[in-house]
């Protein structure tokens, strides 16, 4: 049987991909070698906001007496927290399972790799399974006529001495499959991973200690943002170590070196070593024309590799590695395939991203540092205006002792919005209007007569006009 599409990774770029191709009634193959869902649904995204959220309820249940409450010897159970994480994963993955069940996908749970290439035919193999025995080693030909990519990434493992078979070291992924918390914690890497990590164990009363070799925790982010939550940290007791590099590590011992940081040695029960992330490009060597960047799969506004038929989404493409960027990604590549009029670029300066630290940080378009790149240091080309969150009512109420933050730039020229940052729950739950009001290049007086309800945080979009 000749499919219609094969695609190469089952996790959110693959399964979008995979069920919009399907419901347009085109014949499809999927293959992903571990669970459904990819890294963001099982060792990702889901996993560690269910972690997260079991901890912000403990810490909420702690300082309640802020609001009035008196909660008496609360406790937390780490292995039934992991146990629910488990049994969310398992729903969201059987969710997916039956968004494929059509006629028209077939899902192979399998390894797969591309046998060979041309315009007109591309084949790929998957390894057989058994259901004794796994995988047999004998493999199975696919025959598509388009190939969609979306292989995904792994943690990058820098090459510091002494990382290698430490059995102190931890991923992302192994932290997330700890059934005990650590005593305590050392995180290497001061990244969205790392600061989502650090927030879940201090919240649950574990020493933690965040080294980031930049001079800033978070430095993709707009700073005055940053130092809000970098403020509180430090003050809440989480040491936070910038401007410092990791020499070695020798067992649970931490040799640094910085200019601002310390220089010497620490030690902690633990080392999440969080990094960044990089491409996963294993099994496509027969794309031997392929065009890669720094490792990752060169693609052009939809989606399209420089080969004919072949495309790929997702964080393959190393262009921003978030799961709904994927499945957006995803969305674009198929409506090229189908010839979907019309198929709309991706408007990556409208792209929102969040930390889900506490606060949490939400953020769109562009920070004032890269503003001013933008326009070469002219400040009089735009405004930035800011605003604490307390300008809205509802955020008083549920924040106690909380200032928060909303940073809003404006292009002086059109009047319209091209960036917007915030510091303070919930944030996250609202950043998309101003996604919004930037993909569709909303000027200031037509966001003025935007009506947000009233009591919400919200409000405090317009609130900063």
């Amino acid at each position: 049987m000749k499919y219609f599409l094969g695609i190469i990774g089952g996790g959110p770029a693959g399964y979008t991909a995979a069920a919009m191709a399907s419901k347009a009634g085109k014949d499809v193959v999927l293959f992903e070698q571990n669970a459904l869902g990819g890294t963001c649904l099982n060792v990702g995204c889901i996993p560690t906001k269910t972690l997260l959220y079991s901890a912000k309820q403990y810490f909420n249940a702690t300082h309640a007496d802020k609001y009035g409450v008196t909660a008496s010897d609360v406790t937390f159970d780490y292995a039934k927290m992991v146990q629910r994480k488990t049994k969310v994963v398992r729903k969201l993955v059987a969710g997916i399972k039956m968004k494929l069940n059509n006629e028209h996908c077939t899902v192979i749970n399998a390894p797969a790799s591309v046998a060979s290439y041309s315009p007109e035919l591309i084949t790929l193999t998957a390894q057989r399974s058994c259901s004794d025995s796994g995988l047999t080693g004998e493999a199975d030909l696919y025959e598509v006529s388009n190939l969609l990519i979306c292989t995904g990434s792994h943690n990058f493992v820098p090459p510091i001495p002494g990382i290698a078979d430490n059995p102190h070291i931890w991923d992302s992924t192994s932290a997330l499959a700890a059934t005990q918390l650590p005593e305590s914690i050392a995180i290497v890497g001061g990244g969205v991973i790392g600061m989502e990590f650090a927030t879940l164990y201090h919240e649950l009363g574990v020493p933690v200690t965040v080294i980031e070799a930049m001079p800033t925790i978070l430095p993709n982010l707009d700073q005055d943002i940053v130092k809000v939550l970098r403020d509180k940290y430090i003050k809440s007791g989480i040491t936070i170590l910038e401007n410092t590099k990791v020499e070695r590590i020798e067992g649970q011992e931490i040799y640094l070196s910085g200019t601002a940081g310390l220089t010497g040695t620490i030690s902690a029960n633990r080392i999440l070593v969080s990094v960044g992330r990089r491409a996963n490009i294993e099994g496509l060597e027969a794309l031997t024309d392929l065009e890669y960047n720094r490792g990752a799969i060169v693609v052009d506004d939809f989606m399209k590799t420089n080969l004919d038929k072949v495309y790929a989404a997702g964080d393959v493409t190393g262009k921003i590695m978030l799961a709904h960027v994927a499945s957006r990604q995803a969305e674009v590549a198929v409506g090229r395939m189908l010839k979907t009029i019309p198929v709309q670029r991706i408007a990556y300066n409208a792209i929102p991203s969040v930390v889900y630290t506490n606060p949490e940080i939400a953020c769109v378009g562009l920070s004032e540092a890269q503003t001013a790149e933008l326009y070469l240091g002219d400040t009089s080309k735009f405004t930035v205006k800011s605003i604490p969150m307390t300008f809205s009512g509802r955020f008083v109420a549920e924040n106690e002792g909380e200032m928060g933050l909303v940073k809003m730039i404006i292009d002086n020229k059109s009047q319209s919005i091209i960036g917007v940052h915030m510091i303070g729950n919930p944030c996250s739950e609202f950043v998309a209007a101003a996604s919004f009001a930037i993909r569709m290049g909303y000027t200031v007086p037509e966001f003025e007569q935007v009506v947000f309800p009233h009591p919400t945080v919200s409000e405090v979009l317009k609130e900063i006009l």
